[in-house]
């Protein structure tokens, strides 16, 4: 069905499908359960506190975030156990880690000894130390330490501090959203994993007691084994899934988040404007690997119409078919490309089901950024 069941809804605006979206929390909480690991998902995917607690009644061990800002909106919305996976850096945001160290467990991300120096001298009159975790670069060639060397020489510092605790090793397979194939994602995923174990045991060997070693990525996981000696798992964008992620395992029909729109315009034989834009839907594309995405966002219920292409304001779609089977006024829903971004954009979501509003969800986490 083209037309959208929510046409009494005004555009555009951020759809969260009941049905599908418990379906997903709880594939990816069994799977934690088959391999006894620890589920902490990463909740800047949606932001919302309420889905966060809903992931923890579930069985989740605790949520993972990427900035501050999201951490104090969890935790002053009663979420107790939160890891940072990022690398926070600047005093005054180490400030508020600090405040919020004195209410809940939380842990951060580091890879230098710029940001151990930072932390120690924020948290030096604290009587409870900050407690870290070593990002391991494992493929993505973003953020983390790279080689044996560089992984011994930070844990051998944290160890001369008095305020900061070693506590495990993390990683982010994010490049298994470029593999080629179900095949080389799953042999991307392994080769992390097992890159991850390691610096584990590096540190381990240094004699230092640590707890955890976590890794994440949802095209991994939705794909892969894991490893025995893997500890926690931060699988984010499952929870709802999006365009990319539909690609990767061939099924869209687990995507729970849509932005719902209005058909504004058909200027010509081919041509239809939506009222949701890259305001609506940002105008991340991926143009390879398995999580390709081909075009600005997808039709629910169409043979793969898509966005060609998003002004601020304006989603414009080429299709004659589409074009023909649509008026103007009529609703559509989109499957974003990429949910993360698109969910910040919205200050509120509808939990949805069967043609009826169940709630709305306050997006309390938008715009947290810092």
């Amino acid at each position: 069905m083209i037309k959208s069941e929510y046409s009494f809804i005004d555009t555009p605006a951020l759809l969260i499908d009941e049905k599908i979206m418990l379906e997903n929390l709880r594939f990816m909480q069994e799977k934690a359960n088959q391999y006894n690991v620890n589920l902490r998902p990463h909740t800047k995917t949606h932001r919302m506190p309420e889905l966060a607690k809903l992931q923890l009644k579930l069985g989740a061990s605790g949520i993972t975030v990427a900035k501050v800002g999201e951490a104090e909106v969890m935790a002053e919305n009663g979420i107790k156990d939160i890891f940072i996976a990022n690398e926070i850096v600047g005093i005054s945001k180490l400030e508020r880690i600090k405040d919020l160290n004195r209410e809940i467990k939380i842990r951060i991300g580091v890879d230098s000894e710029y940001q151990i120096d930072q932390l120690e001298t924020v948290f030096k009159d604290e009587e409870k130390p900050i407690e870290v975790l070593i990002e391991i670069e494992v493929g993505e060639n973003r953020s983390g330490v790279i080689t044996d060397d560089q992984i011994i020489h930070l844990s051998k510092y944290i160890q001369t501090k008095n305020k900061v605790v070693l506590k495990g090793v993390f990683s982010h397979e994010g490049h298994t959203y470029k593999a080629k194939n179900v095949e080389e994602c799953i042999h991307l995923s392994l080769e992390s994993q097992e890159r991850t174990l390691r610096a584990g045991q590096i540190v381990r060997d240094l004699g230092i007691d640590i707890d955890t070693i976590s890794i994440g990525a949802t095209p991994a996981l939705m794909h892969s084994k894991i490893l025995e000696g893997i500890t926690e798992i931060r699988t984010g964008t499952y929870i709802f899934m999006d365009v990319g992620q539909g690609s990767a395992i061939q099924d869209y029909s687990r995507c729970a988040a849509t932005v719902l729109a209005t058909v504004i315009s058909k200027p010509t034989e081919e041509r239809v404007v939506l009222d949701a834009g890259a305001k609506a839907l940002t105008s991340q594309n991926r143009t390879e690997g398995i999580c390709s995405t081909h075009g600005f966002g997808l039709i629910k219920g169409s043979d793969n119409v898509r966005l060609s292409g998003v002004f601020d304001e304006h989603g414009l779609i080429y299709d004659k078919g589409f074009r023909r089977m649509i008026e103007i006024g009529d609703k559509v829903e989109v499957i974003p490309n990429h949910i993360c971004p698109t969910c910040n954009l919205y200050e509120k979501a509808y939990l949805v089901s069967n043609g009826t509003i169940l709630e709305e969800i306050p997006v309390l986490g938008r715009g947290k950024s810092q």
